[in-house]
């Protein structure tokens, strides 16, 4: 048998990471794997270049000269089947909205208008990776959640991505319930932790990794803030781990990182609503994410 190779792309708000993948068994050359982090809200053609620096590296690193196609994670609001970004108002790729990025990635690299490339939405992409990683899920009903610079989710039977139908929210997305005082979002994101810090606080914050080593060195408002969002994150997953009978719940993203500050309360909260799930945390969020994605390319 032929063995076939694509490019894996893993695109957030913050990063880029780049693969070369063995198609035929499914495997990332280590070798290959590339990643940066950059300022999504620069330029359009700023941020093509950033592209196509990271996933020209992953290629000359993988020393593969036969790439078959390209298979993107990208975040939503994104139309998947014609490569065009809806994102809008959620401080990250501010330049993007209403842009083709399948003209504009080609272009950036050279390539072919006719080359294969295949977007998907990343929490997708992060579910299925982990159901390759962990092939007793693809016996099970599982639900994974990114928690990032937004909030993913996917749910997955038996391997098969449910995006519609009465068992799961529209399109298969929950950053956009309604919440408290608004959506999911705004409070399980990193603009939701910082946002509750600063009213805790006081006290504005860069990003993430902030507050995460202020709640590591014992500043009890980032300790609470970490907290009440495992709480939050329980409150809204709850009514649709029951409609979708999940037996597998499964938390990725950056957010996963800092699971030892949340995940005490978020299972408690499970255990309060007389929930029997298994819950489990990415050790490698990214690498689920790029097999996901290339998934879809061997549909």
């Amino acid at each position: 048998m032929n063995t076939s190779y694509a490019i894996g792309l893993d695109i957030g708000g913050t990063h880029i990471t780049a693969a070369v993948i063995n198609k035929t068994d499914m495997k990332v050359l280590d070798f290959s794997v590339c990643k940066e982090s950059f300022d999504s809200n620069l330029p359009a053609d700023q941020v093509m270049n950033i592209w196509k620096k990271v996933i020209c590296t992953a290629i000359e690193n993988s020393k593969i000269k036969n790439i078959t196609g390209i298979a993107v994670c990208m975040p939503g609001p994104f139309d998947y089947k014609n490569g065009i970004c809806w994102i809008k108002d959620q401080s990250k790729y501010e330049h993007f909205y209403g842009l083709n990025i399948r003209e504009l990635l080609l272009e950036t690299l050279g390539f072919s208008t006719d080359f294969p490339v295949l977007f998907e939405n990343d929490a997708v992409c992060f579910g299925k990776g982990e159901v390759f990683k962990q092939q007793k899920n693809l016996s099970k009903k599982v639900m994974a959640v990114t928690l990032g610079t937004g909030l993913g989710a996917c749910f997955i039977d038996k391997g098969v991505s449910i995006s519609s139908g009465d068992s799961v929210p529209v399109d298969g997305e929950i950053y956009n319930l309604p919440y408290q005082d608004g959506m999911a979002e705004d409070y399980i994101s990193v603009r939701g932790l910082l946002s509750h810090y600063k009213s805790l606080s006081g006290t504005v914050l860069n990003n993430g990794l902030e507050l995460y080593n202020l709640a590591k060195s014992g500043d009890q408002s980032a300790i609470k803030v970490f907290g009440k969002m495992g709480e939050d994150l329980a409150a809204v997953v709850i009514p649709w781990i029951k409609n979708f009978k999940a037996d597998h719940i499964i938390i990725g993203g950056k957010i996963a990182n800092a699971s030892d500050l949340f995940l005490s309360s978020f299972n408690k909260t499970i255990q309060e609503s007389s929930l029997k799930i298994e819950v489990s945390i990415s050790n490698d969020n990214e690498i689920a994410a790029l097999l996901g994605a290339v998934s879809f390319l061997c549909d």
